[in-house]
């Protein structure tokens, strides 16, 4: 797969700096679908030659935004064994053996909904 480089940009006061030490690329052919859906970012980061992240965002229509997030959410803890939360919340977050998974909703004129699977190697 042919991949170019991208740069991320954080607040200095972001808890998650992960991929601050990692080389980050994006691929020149199509991502793959994401909740059956081409991804507007699909970007893949390396940490010494290894796939350590993956980050994927579509951006839906506000008014199916919170019905596919819920849906998403709900089958991405099931794999992993865990129990779905019970009301909408705006993040969800877990673990499916070494793979940890962030997904959250950013609701605006159209929603992006984003996950960002890395390795669960720190606590």
């Amino acid at each position: 797969m042919a991949l170019h480089e991208v740069l991320l940009f954080r607040d200095d006061g972001a808890a998650d700096n992960a991929a601050a030490a990692s080389e980050c690329y994006a691929a020149d052919a199509p991502a793959p679908r994401f909740l059956g859906r081409t991804p507007d970012e699909y970007v893949l980061c390396f940490k010494q030659d290894r796939l350590s992240r993956i980050q994927a965002a579509v951006l839906l229509p506000a008014a199916e935004a919170d019905g596919v997030f819920a849906a998403a959410c709900a089958a991405w803890l099931r794999n992993a064994g865990a129990a779905a939360p019970g009301a909408a919340a705006p993040a969800c977050e877990g673990r499916d053996g070494a793979i940890r998974f962030r997904g959250r909703l950013e609701q605006e004129a159209e929603s992006t909904l984003s996950i960002i699977l890395d390795d669960a190697a720190d606590p």
